[in-house]
């Protein structure tokens, strides 16, 4: 894959694109909700927005997670109804939860929205007897590493070009089987 993109981008001129003006958006409440199928389209356009430069899910992800009942997920939407933030984990074999993505509008971010979603999933794995919670971030994304980190997730090892761009990830994990805490 990576032998194809080089000579792709060997051939292809590079775009050039403008960096993203972010306006922080209007303070407001929010309010954390069950995703649904019913919200496919709406978190499809989220994700894009989220990841911009990453990796994005497909729409046939999304649809298999929404339908697969392993899978929790969630919604932060504001006041207005608007969908700001979303998280999904789906339950392993082994009994752990692996959080698969978690995604903050820009314009809403620096407001406790991806704790508040964890914070969610995590419970939600509690009630399924899940013992712990897995999770895969960029090594780039500092900032999302350190929200992990101070809600108790620890780095057990540094994947080597995990994602198609050839970055490497921390592959992270947190018990939260009340036993061990």
């Amino acid at each position: 894959m990576a032998v194809l993109s080089t000579i792709r981008n060997f051939f292809l001129p590079r775009i050039y694109r403008e960096p993203e003006i972010i306006v922080p958006a209007p303070l407001c409440e929010y309010d954390i909700r069950p995703l649904t199928i019913a919200d496919l389209n709406e978190v499809l356009r989220l994700n894009i927005r989220c990841f911009r430069d990453g990796d994005n899910y497909t729409k046939y992800t999304f649809d298999y997670l929404l339908n697969d009942p392993r899978t929790i997920s969630y919604r932060a939407v504001t006041d207005s109804g608007e969908m700001v933030g979303f998280a999904f984990m789906t339950e392993t074999e082994n009994g752990a939860g692996h959080l698969t993505t978690l995604g903050i509008a820009p314009e809403h971010r620096r407001r406790g929205l991806a704790r508040t979603l964890l914070s969610r999933i995590e419970k939600a794995a509690k009630d399924r007897e899940l013992t712990t919670v897995i999770l895969e971030v960029r090594a780039g994304n500092m900032a999302a590493k350190e929200l992990y980190i101070r809600e108790g997730y620890n780095v057990m090892q540094r994947i080597r070009k995990y994602y198609n761009n050839g970055e490497d990830c921390f592959l992270m994990m947190k018990s939260v089987d009340s036993y061990y805490q």
